[in-house]
């Protein structure tokens, strides 16, 4: 239920001096994510609107704000950066939205760890990390936008999820500080396995203001793009180097129905073969220029992440995940919409085959190589044709 404007008025009453705006453009801003990728989300949520936008910059002001929405019992949503995909930070019933961006402090970087505010951009995280020498376990390919505490609490895995697992697992995330919504609100610190409590939560039981993260020693990975002539044969090698021990950050690989949205690629990703987009270890690529060799593919690009820049064309790790949704829908609007798939383990190539038998150019495939729990684990997130809910779902429980 929306709040009302005596609900309202107490609450700006209440928490004083803290930045709170109420204009339309930027509410109609603030309360929008990347739901739009689907359009079951989109004729859901598109209506939604918050009512105030608070912007803290202190861990007390966040207080004050819980302090107050539980209160007067009015709804809370916490937002990041906002490229989350799923409406995570749309404010359903109106209310409140605090966004977290001003709590932005690294507040120590140390030997394989880096401490921040929720809000602190990814990007600005890496680069200072850097400097250290060290680069973050995992991102999102959004990281240009998107903020640590919105990866923890709404993500599950990303770029560096093949060699470093998932968010959940082992040490990628060590100590998470939470601030409760009560009326009398309380400091939660979070480690271990408790962690799990609030990780992947989106902020619906607590709002997350700083986080331990881990850090790996720097690697100037090199981003390569691997042609081969079959899905089939792009996914082998995807298996092979894995299985060869290779050191990869990245290994995506996507057929060749999406080469018409890479348009900055057109010479390195040409319409008539499918691809494997990587981020290898230096040492690693003579294995890996053998391992396409022995399956009859070529490399097509073979560059630090410096000469990419250098040459105007998009690092690897915007050419995977859920960048090749936004590169679709970018270039073809209200066509596509996607769905997200997770394999059974041990992976069989010949499933994907059938799929793609069974739906030929409805669905758009591309594989991510993860591990979860230790083991490889392979996803999927294909482009779907938007045919309707009731296709949509049929297609969702013919995978299942």
């Amino acid at each position: 239920m929306r709040a009302t404007a005596e609900q309202l008025e107490a609450f700006r009453k209440e928490i004083g001096s803290i930045p709170c705006h109420d204009d339309a453009g930027l509410l109609q801003t603030k309360s929008r994510d990347y739901y739009w990728y689907s359009p079951i989300l989109k004729e859901r949520l598109d209506h939604c609107l918050g009512q105030l936008l608070v912007r803290p910059q202190t861990e007390e002001e966040v207080r004050t704000i819980a302090e107050s929405v539980a209160r007067h019992r009015i709804p809370l949503t916490v937002r990041g950066g906002g490229t989350g995909n799923y409406g995570q930070c749309v404010p359903i019933d109106g209310g409140v939205i605090l966004e977290i961006t001003g709590l932005s402090a690294i507040r120590d970087i140390s030997d394989g760890r880096v401490i921040c505010g929720a809000g602190a951009r990814i990007g600005k995280v890496e680069n200072e990390v850097a400097r250290t020498g060290q680069m973050l376990t995992m991102f999102p390919s959004t990281k240009r936008i998107a903020t640590m505490g919105g990866f923890v609490a709404g993500g599950s895995g990303g770029i560096g999820s093949l060699r470093h697992g998932m968010l959940r697992d082992g040490g990628n995330i060590t100590y998470l500080r939470i601030v409760t919504v009560e009326k009398k609100p309380r400091i939660i610190e979070l480690r271990g396995k408790d962690i799990l409590k609030a990780q992947h939560a989106y902020g619906t039981n607590g709002i997350i203001t700083e986080m331990d993260y881990a850090l790996a020693p720097a690697t100037d990975w090199i981003h390569a793009i691997a042609l081969f002539d079959g899905y089939r044969t792009a996914l082998d090698f995807a298996v092979q180097v894995q299985d060869a021990g290779l050191d990869a950050y990245l290994l995506t690989v996507v057929e060749r129905g999406f080469a018409r949205f890479y348009r900055r690629l057109t010479d390195h990703f040409p319409a008539g073969r499918d691809a494997v987009f990587s981020m290898m270890a230096p040492d690693a690529m003579l294995e890996f220029r053998a391992c396409v060799e022995s399956l009859q593919g070529t490399v097509s690009l073979e560059k630090s992440l410096h000469e990419v820049e250098a040459a105007n064309l998009p690092p690897a790790w915007e050419c995977g995940w859920n960048h090749t949704t936004l590169q679709a829908l970018k270039f073809e609007p209200g066509i596509w919409s996607y769905l997200q798939v997770a394999y059974p383990r041990p992976f069989d190539p010949g499933l994907v085959v059938r799929q793609k038998e069974r739906y030929g150019d409805e669905v758009h495939f591309h594989h991510e190589m993860a591990r979860m729990d230790g083991a490889i684990q392979v996803f999927a997130l294909p482009l779907v044709r938007w045919r309707g809910r009731e296709r949509m779902y049929e297609i969702i429980h013919e995978m299942e």
